[in-house]
């Protein structure tokens, strides 16, 4: 039995050892393993598909669209008044800015040229003899340039003012179409 036992025991061996060295890969492969998947949850997370943007039907676009012109259009409306008005005030102001610049002009060109003018009819009046006749033409045609000056600055207001509402009124169609 020795003889039996012995060679049934090599044989033994040799499969113990052989199983031994699979066991062994086998550990080895499940390190590996596990040292390839302990972070695939990450991966998973990393990997994932994500969509950026959604296809939305048109009648939707359209209503949000609608909602949001219905929100924030008062507000736009409201802004656009109150640039309009302070437009309207800086014109104003700059017509009265030229108008006073344009008659202060208008009296300096008039100071040396009323007292040339006025000593020059004093002096005609006193060599001719004539009485105050022409000189109360001179004043009332001086009188009338003046007034006639005013009536053009005012035209040239009125003008740039329905300028000025013709185009709020275009503006205004303008943003009542877009929408």
């Amino acid at each position: 039995m020795s003889f039996g036992t012995t060679s049934t025991i090599s044989s033994l061996n040799g499969c113990v050892s052989s199983l031994q060295n699979s066991i062994r890969l086998l550990d080895s492969s499940i390190s590996i393993l596990d040292s390839g998947v302990h972070d695939f949850p990450r991966i998973k997370k990393v990997l994932q598909c994500t969509r950026h943007f959604e296809l939305i039907s048109e009648p939707t676009l359209y209503a949000a669209q609608t909602a949001l012109a219905d929100e924030i259009g008062p507000e736009v409306e409201h802004l656009l008044r109150r640039v309009e008005q302070h437009l309207a005030k800086m014109e104003r102001r700059e017509k009265v800015l030229i108008a006073r610049s344009e008659l202060q002009e208008g009296r300096l060109q008039q100071k040396p040229s009323l007292s040339s003018s006025s000593s020059s009819s004093a002096t005609l009046r006193r060599r001719s003899g004539f009485g105050g006749g022409n000189f109360q033409k001179a004043e009332k045609l001086r009188m009338l340039k003046g007034k006639k000056e005013r009536v053009a600055h005012t035209l040239e207001r009125l003008s740039l003012q329905a300028s000025h509402k013709e185009r709020q009124l275009r503006m205004t169609m303008n943003y009542g179409a877009s929408l």
